[in-house]
């Protein structure tokens, strides 16, 4: 247990998690760009590409993807177990420490379907 009693530890705790929350879905993002450039590079120039760099594009780009959305369920968990470490003077009255972790379930939820989503359209 923390014997602060300083909000400004779960202020901190917070940013952590929103930093986290910004490298989820920019992993999420750039899986997504190079899923897609193997299917826009095979558009531009069928006869240069063999199917080998598409499907390696997109196990790449799903391997990003699948990335983000682990880092976004990881951190929430870990925001999650430090929440429980601080004392009731700690949180500012009336404060929801809860939302940033529900923000990150729903970009791990989301991305996890983008990967189905991907995965059905692939097949």
């Amino acid at each position: 247990m923390s014997d602060l009693k300083d909000p400004r530890v779960l202020f901190a705790a917070e940013r952590t998690l929103l930093a986290w929350n910004r490298t989820s879905l920019a992993l999420i993002a750039f899986g997504f760009l190079v899923e897609r450039t193997g299917l826009l590079l095979s558009v531009l120039a069928p006869d240069h590409l063999h199917a080998s760099n598409t499907a390696l594009t997109f196990w790449l780009g799903f391997a990003f993807i699948f990335l983000g959305a682990a880092s976004a369920i990881y951190s929430s968990r870990q925001y999650a177990v430090f929440l429980k470490t601080l004392n009731p003077a700690e949180f500012p009255e009336g404060y929801g420490t809860r939302w940033g972790i529900w923000v990150n379930a729903a970009v791990a939820i989301l991305g996890l379907g983008l990967i189905a989503v991907l995965y059905i359209g692939h097949s």
